[in-house]
């Protein structure tokens, strides 16, 4: 089963906010226009030739939301198309071959060049607001780490807009490594996090049009909020952000959905690693008691043919390490539900069976092996002196 990617459409800017940077790029973009058109074909063939032009960090990421934005026409015939089960390397492949795309099109192509070039770089999902107005479609941009610092992008309003539903080509350099402080005037992240800000304006604010965050709180340290976001594993950032979401309040349906989203993504997950974790466990329980089963039966044919010492260790060995594996799988699952708790416990149980009849095995194999070979063949056999064992 894929992962569902939630679709976000483009917020059409008619009016722009911010003023036309100055082109300090223009040695960047005008090289970059000449890209052959064979290195358009993929973004990695992008990636590989915007490393080879340029050197500075910075002029490669540049390198890169150019192209995106001087290509890369909006699709406003199927703005309202949704296709929740498309998958980034899909969105891509679709983007650079019609050359079109919405919102969710635009940012997956640059984050996917800027990846490849060794940069990190998200997402950055939310919704924007013009005249004063949020808008009721979902938005998509990105922020990318350069020089230990990062900073935001928006290739798609970058790109041009749409008046009279057709799209106009228009460069907009506002768009490129917007301040934080500009950015948050039409663009608020669902992550109060992507902010870039000290004082993120909540959800509320931002409708208000205010442009500081008012509320008497401690200043908020994104560059760390954001190094602990970099080691979470999904689950983790899920969390934090369906956390951080939640406390920015969920004023608007667009808000509420994404809330929602979170939550049904978190669930899914939660009970994807319980199976994959689960499954595993059994399949290592499973496989040491079949290696287990063939040991005592060769046990049973008093270890006939023959094989060397360290190889009957090694047998054993192999057992104890998928039994080991199969408790450390079960260790890693946290929070079980009521059911998935019982099917742990019952898990566990064979696993304690099956553990105690290999010490068995141990015991049996320690002793063989510290007897001299000459004698070992008398260990397969049961002697009694008047009804007492005289062997073990």
């Amino acid at each position: 089963m894929k992962f569902k990617i939630t679709l976000f459409l483009l917020a059409v800017l008619y009016n722009f906010s911010f003023a036309q940077k100055t082109n300090e790029f223009l040695s960047v973009d005008n090289t970059t226009i000449q890209i052959p058109d064979s290195s358009t074909k993929s973004a990695q063939s992008l990636a590989r030739y915007f490393m080879l032009k340029f050197s500075i960090p910075n002029d490669k990421v540049r390198a890169a939301f150019y192209w995106v934005a001087k290509n890369i026409k909006y699709d406003v015939r199927n703005m309202y198309t949704v296709n929740f089960y498309e998958s980034e390397t899909e969105i891509i492949d679709k983007v650079l071959l019609t050359r079109k795309g919405v919102c969710m099109g635009y940012a997956t192509l640059f984050i996917d060049i800027v990846k490849k070039m060794g940069f990190t770089v998200y997402r950055v999902e939310g919704y924007t607001k013009q005249n004063g107005i949020a808008d009721n479609l979902p938005h998509a941009w990105t922020a990318v780490l350069i020089d230990s610092n990062w900073f935001l992008f928006d290739p798609t309003w970058a790109a041009g807009y749409v008046t009279n539903s057709k799209f106009v080509s228009q460069y907009n350099n506002a768009y490129w490594k917007t301040k934080p402080e500009e950015n948050i005037k039409s663009h608020m992240p669902f992550d109060p996090m992507w902010q870039l800000l000290t004082n993120p304006l909540t959800n509320a604010e931002f409708n208000q049009s205010k442009t500081v965050g008012t509320a008497k709180k401690p200043a908020f340290n994104f560059n760390d909020s954001i190094a602990v976001y970099n080691k979470q594993n999904e689950l983790e950032r899920l969390r934090s952000f369906t956390s951080r979401l939640e406390k920015n309040g969920v004023s608007n349906s667009l808000i509420f959905d994404r809330y929602q989203y979170n939550k049904r993504e978190i669930d899914y997950i939660k009970k994807k690693q319980f199976t994959d974790l689960y499954n595993k466990a059994v399949g290592d329980m499973n496989d040491g008691v079949r290696l287990l089963n063939e040991f005592i039966n060769y046990r049973n044919k008093q270890f006939t043919p023959s094989k060397p010492d360290p190889e009957l260790k090694l047998m054993l060995e192999n057992i104890d390490k998928l039994f080991a594996d199969s408790e450390s799988s079960l260790d890693k699952i946290k929070n079980p539900e009521a059911n998935e708790k019982m099917s742990i416990n019952q898990l566990n149980h064979l696993l304690e069976e099956a553990t105690t009849n290999l010490n068995e095995q141990k015991t049996f194999l320690t002793k063989y092996l510290s007897t001299s070979k000459l004698f070992r063949k008398a260990m397969f056999y049961k002697y009694s002196w008047l009804g007492i064992p005289l062997n073990k």
